[in-house]
């Protein structure tokens, strides 16, 4: 349908909807109406019906684009708020409107049911994240199926991407930077027992809520390595590089088949993010960074970030070694040393790292500055449980890593950290210390997030509906390896990757052995 033409016809859309009842609409109208009418701009009359908490920001968008159907999902998923979007799929903020839940659907492309592969790494992630259940890992809730869409259920994290918040706001200090790696790594230490390894670990990856912990996102591409067959990875996994090219292991842009120390090099390179806001490798194509990931050391943290102190260095240059066997051997050891050097936890995020959510949203979940403090106590104490943990599990003495084969639980951490004195970290300067360039960022879960790799410029997001005539600007970080920006061009296909695979592991291995 056209978009609407003015504001009669912008009400009759929103009445079509059926996202507001008439014996809401008519009041909030009554509001907006001066001397007897409606303003003449549809703008004024869907800001109106924003802010009295009626629509979402997502839905307004929606309408003036003349779209009023599909708001909702099986029946029960009301669309609230595009969260993001990528290659497998777009997230969006919705409503269970029997339960008054939020939640997070991930629901794939229409067009991706083409592609044989897409349905089976979507049904993948599906089981791969129901089988965790931890609080530094998003949980899934359910998969379903609504005539061509099929969709997962997850749980929704009220915050931003790591990424967002330094494409926003600059490099964290030190001691922000460490203990959300740490989080993470505990997160990944439990899913590795279990036999799983991510192979997509980067900061637009690691979910930083309000309370300040951090949750881990999209197991699209991940796999158990302790099942002697894993299907999807025999039909298509070894048929290319899988992985963001700017957080990639040495060994992963040779091979899909890696162990849980290719995440922990991703760990690295994302700590390396956090405190520089650069990538390790920032320049060049995709093959030159995959081939800088296995020749060469990114540039030394402390001349990006004199005030690093030199036990965090320590700890990031073990946990980015090129060969695995120089590496922490598990993320659980990675953790309990980033634990060691970083001091007590940190207070949750100021609120202006955090997205600014619209009133329908604030109103489901019953947000306010309230809640906010009483959630600062309850989350130190969360951290302080944690690291009570890790050093509990480093005094049992046991460690080794989870390879392909191994027991599910054969990892425990043991924390091998440097110690070079007090191993407290202190908060580094602010960013406009650091000479960083702040983006603004956007002011609803509707807007702008961070483009996956880019350091500091925040890139729009698509705004995707799932609709299967309608189309999507899909932004392709997944299944093939890729550097952002600029993005690849649509319709792009898995032998360009398996063309970088192979040059790769050519360069690999000439500078192994050498000319003939």
């Amino acid at each position: 349908m056209p978009a609407p033409a003015n504001v009669t016809e912008f009400v009759d859309l929103v009445r079509k909807s059926g996202l507001i009842p008439e014996a809401k609409l008519e009041p909030s109208l009554d509001r907006l109406r001066a001397d007897g009418r409606l303003p003449d701009a549809i703008e004024a009359v869907a800001q109106g019906l924003v802010r009295d908490g009626l629509l979402t920001h997502f839905q307004s968008k929606q309408l003036k684009l003349g779209r009023y159907k599909r708001f909702m999902i099986g029946g029960k998923y009301r669309l609230l708020e595009l969260l993001g979007a990528g290659g497998m799929g777009a997230v969006y903020l919705c409503e269970h409107t029997f339960m008054r839940r939020l939640v997070a659907l991930k629901v794939l492309p229409v067009e991706k049911l083409e592609d044989p592969s897409s349905l089976e790494r979507f049904t993948r992630e599906a089981r791969a994240v129901a089988a965790l259940n931890h609080p530094n890992i998003v949980r899934a809730y359910d998969i379903d199926q609504a005539e061509k869409l099929h969709f997962l259920v997850m749980e929704y994290v009220d915050g931003a991407s790591l990424q967002d918040v330094v494409a926003r706001h600059g490099p964290l200090d030190c001691r922000r930077a460490a203990q959300y790696i740490a989080q993470s790594a505990v997160g990944l230490q439990y899913a590795s027992e279990l036999g799983m390894v991510h192979r997509d670990i980067k900061p637009g990856n690691l979910l930083l809520e309000r309370t300040g912990t951090v949750k881990l996102l999209d197991m699209g591409l991940a796999r158990f390595f302790n099942k002697k067959s894993d299907s999807v990875t025999e039909k298509y996994d070894d048929k290319c590089v899988l992985g963001t090219a700017d957080y990639l292991a040495p060994e992963q842009a040779v091979s899909s088949n890696v162990d849980i120390r290719a995440d922990v090099y991703s760990l690295g390179g994302t700590l390396y993010f956090l405190l520089t806001g650069r990538t390790p490798f920032p320049d060049g194509t995709i093959a030159a960074k995959l081939v800088a990931h296995q020749t060469r050391n990114p540039k030394a943290i402390e001349e990006l970030r004199p005030d690093v102190p030199a036990d965090l260095a320590a700890v990031l240059r073990k946990a980015m070694a090129k060969k695995p066997e120089d590496r922490y051997q598990t993320p659980g050891e990675l953790a309990a040393a980033l634990m060691a050097v970083s001091g007590d936890p940190v207070d949750p995020p100021p609120t202006r790292e955090m997205p600014a959510l619209c009133p329908a949203v604030l109103a489901l979940t019953g947000h306010s500055a309230e809640r906010g403090a009483a959630a600062r106590p309850a989350a130190r104490t969360a951290a302080t449980s944690t690291m009570a943990a890790l050093r509990s599990r480093q005094a049992s003495g046991k460690s080794g890593p989870v390879l392909p084969g191994a027991a599910a639980a054969a990892a425990v951490p043991t924390a091998v950290a440097p110690d070079t004195g007090s191993g407290r970290l202190d908060p580094s300067p602010d960013a406009a210390d650091l000479d960083v360039p702040i983006a603004p960022g956007p002011d609803s879960t509707d807007k702008a997030s961070a483009a996956a790799t880019s350091p500091h410029v925040p890139r729009p997001a698509p705004v995707p509906v799932p609709d299967d005539e309608e189309d999507e600007d899909e932004d392709e970080s997944k299944v093939v390896t890729r550097a952002a920006p600029p993005r690849p061009k649509r319709g792009r296909t898995l032998a360009v990757v398996g063309v970088l695979a192979a040059a790769a592991a050519a360069v690999a291995a000439f500078l192994a052995f050498g000319p003939k």
